[in-house]
Order: structure tokens, then C-alpha cells, then sequence
């Protein structure tokens, strides 16, 4: 697997599927959600209201409507509350169950943004370490991972820890 960082917009990303860092809802919000949500269009959250919702941890899978990105893996992050109610696991979930889901719907390249780093709280350096060991160690047949950051801050973890675990 090539893992990549980027720095730019997820919703223009040219892969498979695109990551959602979305609410337990999986009915929008703001955000990376927000935006995926305004870039998909109106489709998309009639496509996620039958869902009824998704629990931290775990991920659902939808289309990409208007996106270039043929679907949508959603993935609802934890709220940091101080690394004392499982949070790492929660993240670390994520990662690895949006990857499954990938390889079940026949994604070869999926975007992922920086999952809960925003206003749930996680700690970026914290998130980007976790974010790179579990995409690195899952089992997968995903060719390409784009870690894509919002903030030149986020990419420097990114790549610092890319460089890091070599």
C-alpha cells in the first residue's frame, strides 16, 4: 500500500471513496462532514437518513453522488475526554473498519481526513500517530491511502510521522 499525506480538500479528492468524519446521526454537520455533505448534495443525506445512525467506532458506507469519489465511508470518531474512555481503541476502530468496508464495496484508493481532531478534540499529534500505525497495519487490499489535512499543521504530523515509521 502507497500512504500518502496531503494537504487540501477531501471533497475533491480524486480516489474510490472519501472518509467521513461524521455524528452519530450520519445526518450532517459541520466540519469535514458539513462539507462532504454540501459537495455530495441533497442525495447524500437522503441516503443516509435509512441508516438509523452509526455508533462510534464503526463506519457505513454510501455513495458518492456528486462527489468525484464514487463512495462515502462514514466513520463516527470519538470525543476526547482525557484518552480515559477508550478513545485510542475508538479511533484506532475507525481506521481499520473503514478500510474494511473499502475492500467490501471495491475501493483501491480511499481519503481519510484527520478523524476527531476537530471539534471532538483529539489531540492532532495523538490522532495522526494512530492514524498512520493502524492504516499501516491493517489488513487490506487498498492500494492507495491519502491521510488529507485541512491545516498545514496537520499535514506536518502527517508527514513527520510518515517519515518516522519509514
Amino acid at each position: 500500500m502507497r500512504l500518502e499525506a496531503v494537504w487540501g480538500d477531501i471533497t475533491t479528492e480524486a480516489v474510490d471513496a472519501i472518509v467521513n468524519a461524521a455524528n452519530s446521526s450520519l445526518l450532517g454537520g459541520g466540519g469535514v462532514d458539513g462539507a462532504i455533505h454540501r459537495a455530495a448534495g441533497p442525495e447524500l443525506l437522503e441516503a443516509c437518513r435509512p441508516l438509523g445512525g452509526c455508533p462510534t467506532g464503526d463506519v457505513k458506507a454510501t455513495p458518492g453522488f456528486r462527489l468525484s469519489a464514487r463512495w462515502v465511508i462514514h466513520t463516527v470518531g470519538p470525543v476526547w475526554r482525557a484518552g480515559t474512555a477508550g478513545e485510542a481503541e475508538l479511533l484506532a476502530s475507525c481506521y481499520r473498519r473503514c478500510l474494511e468496508v473499502a475492500d467490501e464495496v471495491g475501493a483501491r484508493s480511499v481519503a481519510f481526513p484527520a478523524i476527531s481532531t476537530g471539534v471532538y478534540g483529539y489531540p492532532a499529534e495523538a490522532a495522526s500517530a494512530i492514524a498512520v500505525d493502524t492504516v499501516r497495519s491493517a489488513p487490506t487490499s487498498v492500494e492507495v491511502v491519502r491521510l488529507v489535512a485541512f491545516d498545514e499543521r496537520t499535514h506536518g504530523l502527517y508527514v513527520r510521522r510518515l517519515a518516522q515509521v519509514g
